[in-house]
């Protein structure tokens, strides 16, 4: 599925701004077809946003079921005799919708896009209706997973396994676009640098009749190689490849009959040799930050200016690289990342497989995989949000790794049963890039069934808060320890993909107790020094980049304070000590505590 991209030949429309909206409390929607008419009691809901973090009233904010969206849409005149679309970028977590009544889509999955062709809906139309009903509820088939739990005189609850807010909604843009007929349908490329050669090897899938062809320009619009062809290779003499902080990027047009659509390309390499992790054959070390989309009042919501200001605060800080914890962050994100040569592991949407992980309750005593937990009704879930997201996602050049899950239970044999197949289908869609997971603390090099299966292990360690707490001397030699356990084991680049500890704006401690911004310093710079110690550990992403909400739990000072900057963008004292590590840069090794 392509990305929305304007052309000589295509038109979108954002359909972004006030919708109605109304919460279906007793779950009488669907039975009394509300997607035929206006909807009952609606009042107005921004697009994107989360609408659980703009109501004002409790219960409704808890709300565990059905809430439905609509507009009318003016259909262009344009439209006519032209294939017409409509697309949403992200229902979370399930979506139905429907053109003047009838249903066009269904789709599961809260953070990738799906559209219907509504042609023959639209055709001669002035307006139509648009209605989207959204369901925020969990189960242990869905990615992520969760549970309702029901209680007599009480509304449903949602408990979720994942450690931040269970936001909801239409969080992305909704589109109309509008092609020819006989239109591409979808774009591959996979690119290669060889002898101060560029190649761009592409795949083109079409619908309808005509010709098909490409040409690649370079960043000033000039040509440098043609092709005609649904598939091929370009060679591109001299090409400028896409660099870690020194983005190039090429444009792709490719056109089929009279459509024309433009996709942006970065030649680039990405490998695992052993213990290195190298993009163009070089050697990198990555630096910077597990991230949320989250921000107050938007919540989950799609917002540039949001997006710019994250980005710049990268920059600011010297970081280079992010994950999208814990599942695939808007293609506006990966877009911009593209631009500015910044390193992403892009994630599924599999956070919270390990049942005895913060669950609140008891389910078949905790064990994760098996009938009744996380099963195969679960495991087929899983492989079509890996597909999303790597046929979503397989183009940008920002992107360096898959990671598959994050802090699953991978203690268990039935573990690698389960994992297997998911690791085996991302390498099929795309065998160009290393694939991996977010191992979880306790299953250690001697226990964990997974990482095998992994090219990048990727660690998350809570050394001086979770264990050992406020002990940071205790924390630096059992961090060490397994560390070293790991690269005695495998042969295989480590990154500590979280780490770090809550802080409360503002409060301040002479002896670096813990909360306290001190504490989060000091812990940070107990664990770098540990890191440069160990050969094979190719960087950190600090968990997080910013405070972020969450369910309401005890160890949760209204929502997760780990952030190097508050919610708001503000920084804490830790920011400016990491920035004089990684603007330094890390060509000469670690940076010095």
């Amino acid at each position: 599925m392509l990305a929305p991209r304007e052309s000589t030949s295509r038109e979108h429309r954002r359909l972004d701004g006030l919708w109605d909206f109304a919460l279906d409390r007793d779950g009488r929607g669907r039975a009394e077809h509300w997607e035929r008419g206006p909807l009952p009691g609606a009042r107005p809901m921004p697009v994107p946003a989360s609408w659980n973090d703009l109501v004002t009233d409790r219960d409704e904010r808890e709300h565990a079921g059905e809430v439905w969206y609509q507009r009318e849409v003016r259909v262009p005149r344009a439209s006519a005799g032209r294939r017409t679309v409509l697309r949403l970028d992200a229902a979370t977590h399930a979506a139905t919708v429907w053109v003047d009544g009838t249903e066009v889509a269904r789709h599961e999955g809260g953070y990738t896009p799906f559209e219907a062709e509504v042609t023959g809906l639209v055709h001669g139309r002035e307006t139509v209706r648009v209605t989207v009903c959204v369901d925020n509820r969990l189960s242990l088939h869905t990615i992520p997973p969760g549970v309702l739990v029901e209680e007599e005189g009480r509304p449903p609850r949602q408990v979720w396994f994942h450690d931040f807010e269970n936001y909801s909604g239409l969080h992305r843009p909704v589109w109309l676009l509008t092609t020819p007929t006989a239109y591409v349908a979808d774009v591959v490329v996979r690119t290669g640098l060889a002898g101060g050669a560029g190649t761009v090897a592409y795949d083109v899938t079409t619908v309808g009749e005509g010709r098909t062809s490409v040409r690649l320009l370079d960043a000033d619009g000039a040509q440098v190689a043609a092709q005609e062809g649904a598939s091929g290779e370009l060679v591109v003499p001299g090409a400028v490849p896409w660099r870690p902080g020194a983005a190039y990027l090429y444009t792709l047009e490719v056109r089929h009959g009279e459509d024309v659509y433009p996709l942006a390309v970065g030649i680039r390499t990405v490998r695992v040799e052993g213990a290195r992790l190298l993009v163009n054959d070089e050697p990198v070390e990555l630096h910077g930050f597990g991230m949320h989309e989250d921000v107050a009042l938007r919540g989950k919501g799609h917002d540039d200016a949001r997006m710019v200001r994250d980005f710049a605060l990268l920059r600011w800080i010297g970081a280079n690289s992010f994950r999208t914890s814990h599942y695939p962050y808007a293609e506006e994100v990966l877009d911009l990342a593209d631009r500015e040569g910044v390193l992403v592991i892009s994630e599924t949407a599999a956070v919270g497989l390990h049942l005895s992980l913060m669950t609140g309750v008891t389910i078949r005593g905790e064990s994760t995989f098996g009938p009744g937990a996380i099963d195969e009704v679960t495991q087929r879930a899983h492989l079509q949000a890996v597909r999303e997201l790597v046929e979503r996602d397989r183009n940008h050049p920002c992107v360096i790794a898959w990671s598959i899950a994050n802090e699953p239970d991978t203690r268990v044999p039935e573990a690698r049963d389960y994992f297997a197949p998911l690791f085996a289908e991302a390498r099929r869609l795309d065998p160009t890039r290393p694939v991996t997971f977010a191992n979880v603390a306790g299953a250690g090099p001697d226990v964990c069934t997974v990482s095998g299966l992994a090219d990048l292990l990727c660690l998350n360690r809570y050394y001086g808060w979770y264990v050992d707490q406020g002990d940071l001397a205790a924390a630096e030699a059992h961090l060490e320890a397994e560390l070293r356990a790991w690269r005695a084991a495998y042969d295989k680049p480590v990154l500590l993909s979280e780490l770090g500890a809550d802080a409360v704006a503002g409060l301040h401690s002479l002896h670096a107790r813990m909360w306290s911004e001190e504490y989060q310093r000091e812990l940070l710079a107990m664990t770098l020094r540990v890191l440069r110690r160990v050969d094979g550990v190719i960087g950190e992403h600090v968990w997080n980049f910013a405070d972020f909400a969450t369910a309401q739990q005890f160890h949760r000072v209204v929502g997760n304070r780990k952030g190097v900057f508050t919610r708001d963008r503000e920084p804490k004292q830790v920011a400016h000590w990491l920035r004089e590590q990684w603007r330094g840069g890390y060509s000469g090794g670690w940076p010095q505590a």
